[in-house]
């Protein structure tokens, strides 16, 4: 293609209205980005030496507090037997006493699925004698956590436990099956707590309450004291003397403690 063609090529793409519009739009772009910089830069300047603006604000601790019925009891039942060298007689013995104690659980109406074993051992026994350490036998021990959903029926567990020959019994132990209602109760209780704490706060101190700006909450469910327990074997308790325990459930607090910021101004 020779020079006057080229000359010829190009005042046709002049022409052209899509060549004529592309340019026009490259342009105005290239001139907004420019003046955009220039802003920035001029806004930095501006901003150079100053104390960055802060945002006021006052964090306020709320606790809010239900009190509720537990409905749950657990109990952990378990037999200690101790003997001589036949691990064999032992575990006999052991396992008779607890297959009796889990069929009378069962026969009280709780389920198989609310009946966990967390503890089965088998440990040596040994004397010091003439300065030797003597294996003399062995001990073996099962743990079974009762689960009871029926709170009328855990005074009978404690019974059949001692009337079976369970030698290691704990408990109970209650809570709340499911206590998320309550939860919510008490994270309101404690949200109001907070606001009016910061509304009577900002009176004193002249200040107008804007907005939250965050919020934490730290929600538990306080487990009471084992209310009865005891060691079969070691207090002497014969099967014949076993008695029902009269067990008191009492209530159970749940309790929100929140923590919320504010902004202020």
């Amino acid at each position: 293609m020779t020079s006057s063609d080229n000359r010829s090529f190009w005042p046709e793409w002049r022409a052209n209205p899509l060549f004529t519009l592309l340019l026009a739009f490259v342009l105005l772009a290239a001139a907004g980005w420019m003046v955009s910089a220039f802003r920035n830069n001029l806004r930095q300047h501006d901003e150079i030496g100053k104390i960055p603006e802060e945002h006021k604000s006052i964090v306020i601790n709320g606790t809010g507090k239900v009190s509720g019925e537990p409905n749950v009891a657990e109990v952990s039942v378990g037999v200690l037997t101790e003997g001589g060298k036949d691990i064999g007689a032992l575990q006999k013995t052991n396992a008779e006493k607890m297959n009796a104690l889990i069929t009378a659980f069962t026969n009280l109406g709780i389920a198989k699925k609310d009946l966990q074993t967390t503890n089965y051992s088998i440990n040596p026994r040994y004397e010091y004698t003439n300065s030797r350490t003597v294996l003399v036998g062995y001990s073996i021990q099962q743990n079974l956590t009762v689960r009871v959903f029926d709170l009328t029926k855990v005074s009978a567990v404690f019974e059949q436990a001692g009337a079976l020959g369970a030698n290691q019994v704990n408990g109970p132990s209650f809570t709340i099956d499911d206590p998320e209602s309550l939860r919510v109760t008490a994270r309101e209780k404690a949200i109001a707590n907070a606001k009016e704490k910061v509304d009577a706060l900002a009176t004193v101190l002249g200040v107008h309450v804007l907005r939250v700006v965050s919020f934490s909450e730290d929600t538990n469910t306080p487990r009471p004291p084992i209310a009865y327990g005891y060691d079969a074997m070691n207090m002497g308790l014969a099967a014949e003397k076993a008695v029902a325990p009269d067990i008191q459930a009492g209530t159970l607090d749940v309790v929100s403690n929140v923590s919320v910021t504010y902004e202020i101004e």
